[in-house]
């Protein structure tokens, strides 16, 4: 059974109705038992950071999320919550993966970021790309994700997003909007993705498909 989290967050019947479609059982629950429980869960979402933590570590949620072991996905709002921090309401959120969440800021183009766009699973980036605000240099580390199994290297998926996670050693794989962002991030048993599987067709099929074999 795949447990999908609830909280304060829109969007999680369109996770549902993916996975009804799929025949997969799955449940919407913040039951700590049942998420402890479940062989795989689903943090998905679409909202406002600030007021999705506080739902969370209102109800311990936030400890019970970092420690589960079994595979755990993330998507769109759920990913974000997965960082450090969030320029959203000034947010700091679960730190599962070492990156920031920050605002798109352009006068050329639209935000949000709304629509397809390219899902590339085999970026190499340069140490210029990944300074951080304290002006250090990591190296990104591509990993081809067992999610990503099976997806061609350029594919075109769904975003809705007006912020994005900063490239960092856990980016699998990249979008370039206005500037390079993590398109999915994977560390141990944490996979998430900005876009939104559930809405990009056979691509975003065959990833719930690579998530649910996991």
């Amino acid at each position: 059974m795949i447990a999908i989290v609830k909280y304060n967050a829109g969007n999680i019947g369109s996770v549902t109705n993916a996975l009804n479609r799929l025949g997969i059982e799955n449940k919407v629950t913040d039951d700590p038992a049942e998420l402890k429980a479940a062989d795989k869960v689903i943090f998905p979402g679409v909202g406002e950071a600030g007021t999705a933590m506080k739902y969370l570590r209102e109800r311990e949620l936030d400890q019970v999320l970092i420690n589960l072991k079994q595979p755990f996905l993330g998507i769109c709002l759920g990913m974000q919550l997965m960082c450090n921090h969030s320029e959203e309401g000034d947010t700091s959120c679960l730190g599962i993966f070492d990156t920031n969440v920050k605002l798109f800021k352009s006068t050329e183009f639209k935000v949000p970021h709304m629509g397809w766009n390219s899902l590339n699973t085999e970026y190499r980036s340069t140490n210029d790309e990944l300074k951080t605000d304290s002006n250090q240099k990591s190296k990104i580390v591509n990993q081809q994700s067992l999610i990503l199994q099976g997806l061609p290297q350029q594919a075109d998926v769904y975003y809705v997003h007006s912020y994005y996670a900063e490239l960092c050693e856990d980016t699998a794989a990249v979008c370039d909007y206005i500037l390079p962002f993590s398109s999915v991030l994977q560390k141990d048993n944490f996979y998430a993705t900005q876009f939104h599987p559930e809405k990009s067709a056979g691509v975003g099929e065959q990833l719930l498909k690579n998530f649910i074999e996991l």
